[in-house]
């Protein structure tokens, strides 16, 4: 059915499911899987009065970030190889998450993408967005959201 799966996860136990389910879906499909995760840039404030940090300070934070996110796919790599499915892992450093998610799936040449959403509603919804209704309504691929 599915010949390349990409797996978007931030590590959190929502996710997590997801990356268990695309792996249950790689497995019964012998698809190829694509754990991709998203660091986020190190926020650099440019208002007046505000606490500024060097250079090496956030390369630093921004390397850690990094390290973490590299463990957790490891960790995602594993699991997926025990399975006996065949994995590439992903990083990108980006503030743009849907984006990236979506340009890696592309870039890979996945056929779906497969991502958790929160379920946010009302004002946190407004205030924290939704990287999966991005990817939804931007995405050219099928994509499976699970809760």
């Amino acid at each position: 059915m599915f010949k390349r799966i990409l797996v978007a996860t931030d590590g959190s136990p929502l996710s997590e499911r997801a990356v268990d389910r695309a792996i249950a879906m790689a497995a019964g499909s012998d698809a190829e899987l694509v754990a991709l995760t998203v660091v986020p840039r190190y926020p650099q404030s440019y208002l007046e009065g505000a606490m500024t940090f060097s250079a090496e300070e956030i390369g630093r934070a921004e390397k850690q970030w990094a390290d973490k996110a590299q463990a957790m796919l490891d960790g995602v790599r594993d699991r997926a190889q025990a399975c006996g499915v065949r994995v590439k892992t992903a990083q990108v450093s980006s503030d743009l998450v849907a984006e990236s998610i979506i340009a890696a799936a592309t870039k890979h040449g996945s056929d779906l993408i497969v991502m958790a959403s929160h379920g946010r509603k009302g004002l946190q919804r407004l205030l924290l967005g939704s990287e999966t209704l991005q990817v939804l309504t931007h995405s050219a691929l099928p994509v499976l959201v699970l809760r």
